[in-house]
């Protein structure tokens, strides 16, 4: 298939996704592979008048409002796609921490199809593998308690709307097909469903495949 290859994992707060992007990062380095991590947050050089924006949809709701942060990060993931991912070595393999399909959980007035047409207008780059990390919203809410952090999510505030949250992305990823991984167990497990997804996408057409999992 044609590289770099570009994979994002999205999902509500809490779930462990940064320490699953660490840990699928370790196991592809492993077999050689060249892996390199981004952050779409710390790749956006908007990112600081869009919260603002995000900050005032808090404290007064509005979906024109919603409207304008769902365009503003589209307009960003515009600019990585162009300046970032596109000037990557060719035969890498890209992990990003969030991307078009975390809008599913967090906005709330604004249509996911709304936000997917406004993201494939502006020629964002489209993943060759969607990873959704979802858990129980209890077990991710108990998990943010347990970090200095919290839960660290500026639209997020309590179980209820945690709740919510992770009920709206696990709908997106039934409805467009994204591979779901429930990080609820070993770290090790999800790690290896990931990897064994990857190596899935670079099958080459003749059947060989890499070799950073183990046969079942």
């Amino acid at each position: 298939m044609n590289f770099p290859l570009f994979i994002s994992l999205d999902g509500p707060k809490g779930t462990g996704k940064t320490t699953l992007l660490e840990a699928v990062t370790k196991v592809l380095r492993a077999d050689n592979k060249k892996v390199i991590r981004l952050c779409e947050k710390k790749s956006d050089p908007y990112r600081g008048e869009t919260m603002a924006l995000v900050n005032k949809l808090v404290r007064y709701p509005d979906r024109d409002l919603e409207l304008a942060v769902c365009e503003r990060l589209a307009d960003s993931r515009a600019w990585i796609s162009r300046h970032v991912l596109a000037k990557q070595l060719s035969d890498s393999i890209i992990l990003i921490d969030r991307w078009y399909p975390s809008d599913a959980a967090f906005r709330r007035m604004v249509p996911f199809a709304e936000i997917l047409r406004m993201n494939v207008e502006r020629n964002v780059r489209v993943p060759d593998l969607h990873v959704g990390v979802v858990t129980a919203p209890d077990i991710s809410w108990a998990r943010a308690a347990t970090r200095s952090r919290g839960l660290g999510s500026t639209v997020i505030h309590n179980l209820e709307e945690q709740v919510a949250c992770t009920k709206a992305f696990e709908q997106a990823i039934a409805d467009h097909g994204w591979v779901l991984c429930r990080n609820e167990g070993t770290i090790e497990n999800a790690t290896m469903q990931v990897v064994s997804e990857i190596c899935r996408v670079l099958r080459s057409p003749e059947g060989e495949v890499c070799c950073c999992v183990s046969p079942g």
